[in-house]
């Protein structure tokens, strides 16, 4: 997908301020912004970047639906013939224009709409299973073959200690477990093929006979994968978003597997290094959208995807918590959104407490990721997590009037 690729993400706040910000930090013209301040607006999105025409002709658009409009400029983007366009307006008002629009601008400015205000429940198909999605937030425990986990908890080759730790696991309420056997912490070194399938193949073979959870096997590699579905492993949970090596999709689609799709800026040795971004939640989305295509391209289902945005893989303090704040954007893209922040350094900058001590800091981010759209968390300590996102479930997954009257737009728009 070319960076300059028309892109529709619905803003995850109804409060001014944070509109206001997105268009004071891309210069747009202070009367607009006055004006909006003085009129309000029900919900916003950002479309584009368009050619400057497009852009004008969107304007007029959301004009005429009763929506208003602004242009701004591309974030990160130097080039002057093209500008992304913030829309305000009520659902309906917004699913007007882009009829109007039409096109494939309008068709992306609807699916964005479909899929931010996306059905209650789905489900995640993955080799003849069914595993659905939106009743509760489900857990994933977190399995570590390697002797440098960044977390302290890595196994190495015990695959026995790794069985009896994964069926603990599931008694402790783990929905799914991610067994890896390559570190991927910052600054790591790769693994060979053979030492990690070594590591990985026994655990899956004796936990595919001991519990009753999909498995998921942590790699970017396709022949580790491909040895790992033939073990009875049901997702690939690629750490490069299908971006490391092009056979990951082909061998996920002939199995018929679950394929989690993970943001990263670099690779696990240098991620850390000055990462920067210049719109982070934007070209997040994008990467995450060129995975999406080479999952289609492959012959893999939307049903089939699970969307990761990456904290902690080649991000600051900053920007994993900007992550987490607008988490709910995200869903725009129509998949499923699973989050991983269990132990992670973020909390480690933030407490000044080492990887063992970090349970508290995982609740809290736990308990957002839910409260911002989680469909799935990827955890270390299952019993406590499991506890805390039934909690969170029971506070964040009610029918709101907001919510219901933005589930009846989409209800009729299905009609």
């Amino acid at each position: 997908m070319r960076r300059d690729t028309p892109r529709a993400r619905v803003l995850d706040s109804l409060s001014a301020d944070e509109v206001l910000a997105e268009l004071h930090a891309r210069g747009s013209d202070k009367s607009a912004v006055e004006m909006i301040l003085a009129r309000g607006f029900g919900r916003a999105m950002i479309v584009g970047p368009l050619p400057l025409d497009g852009a004008q002709a969107l304007r007029q658009a959301a004009k005429a639906a009763g929506a208003l409009a602004v242009l701004a400029k591309p974030a990160g983007r130097a080039d002057p013939s093209r500008a992304e366009v913030i829309v305000m307006g009520s659902m309906d008002q917004l699913s007007t224009a882009a009829a109007k629009i039409g096109g494939d601008v309008g068709a992306r400015i609807e699916t964005a709409l479909q899929s931010y205000v996306a059905p209650a429940t789905r489900v995640l198909r993955c080799r003849g299973l069914e595993v659905p999605l939106g009743e509760r937030t489900l857990v994933m425990g977190i399995i570590n073959l390697t002797p440098d986990s960044f977390s302290g908890d890595g196994l190495g080759a015990d695959a026995e200690a790794a069985i009896a730790q994964g069926k603990q696991m599931v008694a402790d309420g783990a929905d799914m477990l991610d067994i890896g056997g390559e570190s991927t912490r910052p600054g790591s070194e790769p693994v060979g093929e053979e030492e990690e399938l070594q590591r990985v193949l026994p655990v899956i073979e004796g936990l595919v006979a001991a519990v009753e959870v999909p498995l998921s096997i942590d790699t970017y590699k396709s022949r580790v994968a491909k040895a790992a579905f033939e073990g009875g492993a049901h997702i690939v949970n690629d750490i490069s978003g299908l971006h490391a090596d092009e056979e990951v999709a082909g061998v996920a689609a002939e199995a018929g597997a679950g394929v989690i799709i993970m943001h990263i800026r670099g690779t696990p040795r240098d991620m850390q290094k000055d990462p920067k971004y210049a719109d982070v939640i934007g070209e997040i989305g994008d990467y995450l959208e060129e995975g999406i295509g080479r999952a289609a391209q492959a012959g893999i289902a939307r049903e089939q995807l699970i969307l990761d945005p990456g904290i902690g893989f080649g991000k600051t303090l900053e920007h994993n918590l900007e992550i987490l704040r607008r988490l709910r954007e995200f869903r725009s893209l129509g998949c499923p959104l699973l989050v991983g922040t269990s132990r992670k350094s973020m909390l480690g900058a933030i407490l000044d407490l080492p990887a063992d001590q970090r349970l508290e800091g995982t609740a809290a981010t736990v308990a957002l990721a839910v409260a911002g759209g989680a469909d799935i968390v990827r955890v270390h300590d299952v019993r406590e997590m499991s506890r805390v996102a039934k909690v969170a479930d029971a506070i964040v997954r009610v029918k709101h009037e907001l919510v219901e009257s933005e589930h009846s737009w989409a209800e009729r728009k299905t009609d």
